[in-house]
Parts: structure tokens; sequence; C-alpha cells
């Protein structure tokens, strides 16, 4: 099935993306990003953390390193995803949050709440020996 599209409607996506790439290598230009120091093995900080964007995995593993099969089969759950319509024809009418398929929208809402607060509490609550710690 293909769709008809102007040259028209890609113009103006042409001009967002070269504005925002000409952005961020401005602001890449003049705030420089927040690195430590060189690492020395002979004096690793603790606790040592992952970048922001996994510190969900780490404090996840740091209660038991078996939520790693959690993690894959989730991850290979949301691949599948497309390739499992409940409802044919769904396709031609999109939507944001039909209702026939309420159960997959909060289950997700459910998990992004979850990664977020894991985020947090890593980021935030962590200290030394990874021991929960109250910040201040």
């Amino acid at each position: 099935m293909y769709i008809d599209s102007s040259p028209y409607f890609f113009r103006p996506i042409k001009r967002a993306a070269v504005l925002l790439a000409v952005l961020l290598l401005f602001g890449a230009v003049l705030y420089h990003a927040p690195l430590g120091e060189p690492a020395d093995p002979s004096q690793v900080p603790n606790p040592v953390k992952s970048a922001w964007f996994l510190l969900w995995i780490q404090e996840l593993l740091s209660y038991s390193r078996h939520w790693i099969y959690a993690i894959l089969g989730l991850g290979l759950i949301y691949l599948g995803l497309p390739f499992l319509p409940f409802c044919p024809g769904l396709s031609e009418q999109a939507r944001w949050f039909p209702h026939d398929q309420r159960w997959i929208n909060r289950l997700t809402i459910l998990i992004v709440l979850a990664l977020a607060s894991l985020t947090l509490t890593a980021a935030l609550l962590r200290g030394a020996n990874w021991r929960l710690v109250w910040p201040g």
C-alpha cells in the first residue's frame, strides 16, 4: 500500500532538521560536556555509576542478577508488538491510545514509570557501596 504525498510536505521537515542540527552544533560549541577527570585505575570512585540512560538497568541488577532475563524478555516483547496485530485493519486507522488496545497502553505507561523511578533511585539515592542514602 502506497500513500501519495506532496513534495511540499517534506520541505518544512528538511528545514526543521537542518535548523535542529545547526542548533545542536551551536550548543555543543557553547556548552562543554560535564566530563570528569581522566580514569585512574588506582583510585576508583565509589559508587561507580553508569550513564543516566543505563542507570535503571544497574539499579535493577543490584537486586538480583536474574533480572537481566526480564529485561531481555521485555525487549523482545516490545520488538514483536508490531508483528502481532490483534485487530486487523488497525494500521489504516492509526490513533493514539486506541480503546481496543488499552491494556498495552497501560502496561507501557507502568513500565515507563517503573524505569523512571529506578533511574531516579540510582541517580539520587545511591551512595558508597551502593547503599541507599537520603540526598542532602
